[in-house]
Parts: C-alpha cells; sequence; structure tokens
C-alpha cells in the first residue's frame, strides 16, 4: 500500500483513486483474443492488485471479448466499495480477432447492457467511448452521434461518468459541450510527447489524463539513455518511465497492464521511486529527441 500510496491520488469518477491503477487488457489470450492459458493466474493477478491498494481497474468488453470482464466479476466481485471500474465501447471483435468501429445507437447501448452484464453491476462507474476514425492514432470526426447516446444512456442510470478514449482535442471540446467529460486515455510517455499542451489544459480543468503504451517507440538511443537512467537508480526502464509519467502531471492516473503477480508488482514499486534533477533532465530530454526526429 504504502508504495501505492506514494503516487498519490487524482479525482476520477466522483472518486479519490490512487494514481497507480491496473489495466487488465493482458489478461486475455494472445492479441487480446479470447481466454488466457490460466484463468487463475489471471484471477490471481487481479486479486494481488486490489490488495496492494488499487482501486482504478480499466477495462473493456471487446478484450477478448468478453474475457477480461468476466475474470474481473470471477475476481473481485462483490466489488470493494472504493473500487473504479472503467470499460470502453465503441468496437467489436471480429471472429479474426480484428477490431472493427461498433457507433450506431443499438450497438453502444448493447455494449454498455453487455458490460453491466458482464462485470455483473447495475451502473457502469466510468465508460470511455473510444473514438476508430482513423487506423492509427487519433483522427478527427464528430462523435455527436454516439456521444449523446452515451449521455442518454447515463441519464438512464447505466453509466455514471464519462470519458474518451483515442481522442483530439477538437473532439474533446466538442464532447465536452454534450456531457461531463471526467478522463481522456490516448496514447502517451517519454516519446509520443504530442499530448503534452492537452495534458496541462485537462489537468486545469480537473480532467484525469490516462496514458496507454507507456513504454514503446524508442529507438535505439532514446532506449540507451533510459537503460542508463534506470541501472543508476537501480530500477527497470520500465519503473523508470511509469515514475516519470507520475511526476509529469498530477491529473496522469496510470494503468499498466501485466498477466503476472511479479511484473504487477514490479509495476507498482514506480509508485515509490524518486527520480532526480538529474534523471529527469535526462529523460526529458528524450522527449526533445522525439520531436526533433
Amino acid at each position: 500500500m504504502s508504495e501505492i500510496g506514494n503516487s498519490g491520488t487524482f479525482r476520477l469518477g466522483g472518486r479519490d483513486v490512487r494514481r497507480m491503477g491496473y489495466g487488465a487488457m493482458q489478461l486475455a489470450g494472445p492479441g487480446v483474443f479470447g481466454p488466457p492459458k490460466d484463468p487463475d493466474a489471471a484471477i490471481a493477478v487481479l486479486r494481488a492488485a486490489v490488495d496492494a491498494g488499487v482501486n482504478h481497474i480499466d477495462t473493456s468488453d471487446f478484450y477478448g471479448p468478453h474475457v477480461t470482464n468476466q475474470l474481473i466479476r470471477s475476481a473481485l466481485h462483490p466489488y470493494p466499495d472504493d473500487l473504479v471500474i472503467v470499460t470502453k465501447i465503441g468496437a467489436w471483435r471480429g471472429d479474426d480477432a480484428s477490431w472493427n468501429p461498433a457507433f450506431s445507437a443499438a450497438e453502444l447501448t448493447q455494449a454498455v447492457h453487455d458490460n453491466l452484464r458482464h462485470l455483473g453491476v447495475a451502473a457502469l462507474d466510468v465508460v470511455n467511448l473510444r473514438l476508430m476514425f482513423g487506423s492509427h492514432g487519433p483522427a478527427e470526426g464528430s462523435l455527436a452521434a454516439p456521444l449523446t447516446v452515451l449521455a442518454e444512456l447515463q441519464r438512464q442510470g447505466l453509466v455514471r461518468h464519462i470519458g474518451l478514449s483515442n481522442a483530439t482535442p477538437a473532439q474533446i471540446a466538442e464532447a465536452r459541450g454534450i456531457a461531463d467529460i471526467v478522463c481522456v486515455q490516448n496514447h502517451y510517455n517519454l516519446v509520443q510527447r504530442h499530448d503534452d499542451g492537452l495534458i496541462d489544459t485537462l489537468g486545469a480543468a480537473g480532467i484525469a489524463y490516462v496514458p496507454f503504451f507507456p513504454l514503446g517507440g524508442f529507438s535505439p538511443l532514446q532506449s540507451s539513455a533510459l537503460d542508463e537512467v534506470a541501472a543508476g537508480l537501480g530500477a527497470t526502464p520500465m519503473q523508470v518511465a511509469l515514475a516519470w509519467l507520475l511526476r509529469r502531471a498530477p491529473n496522469i492516473l496510470l494503468i499498466p497492464g501485466t498477466s503476472s503477480v511479479a511484473h504487477l508488482r514490479e509495476n507498482l514499486a514506480a509508485g515509490a521511486l524518486v527520480l532526480p534533477a538529474a534523471a529527469m533532465a535526462v529523460l526529458d530530454r528524450i522527449g526533445d529527441w522525439a520531436g526533433a526526429a
């Protein structure tokens, strides 16, 4: 708990959550498709996360599909009072494991009901609308129609809070004119720094920012610099990358995923990692190299 507690808290969906959370995507089978090889091991990871103080779990019914939500229910239901489960809708999985947009009113409504049923709850804490206007990363496109459907489901009491995933600043601004947005989940890390200004804007508005792929896209030179910082601190590169994100802004919430209890504990230990000024300078420089590339 002390390692988790050192990372601080931030408001998410009307409740304060610890900034070190857990992402359940890797509990599904290879390619986030099908069941895990060892369901008992997956359940053990979820229980270990909550035992360690994690009270923010990220999931989706299109992981598997349905696999991670069913595992979460098996492992943790009835849920601790302070646990916030954030799910995503806006996609469906083909039999070939493909990811396909699912933005119609019927598809979004069905997705909410599927999440409710598989998680075993009467209302979803937070639902992120996953935008799929582009094949790689955020792309412009109006989200008024699907977000209006989600806002109606919120009025019906099925959804408590709404967030966005894979969104541009323009889409976030459009969304905030339709509904209260409590979080944004985008690709961001030491190298992928395009959302720097957005993170600060969201923080000023009290909106959480949840980066995915916290370690990825590094060049050999950048990886070498990260490795050297980690070695100097007696930490792993992933721990350093997570600790840098915690230092980057107080509204950043982390959801590193793993299917291993040992790796989970390693990730959570990043919450207690102190980055000296010299290390921060090197890590910030990695972002500068990325911008110049």
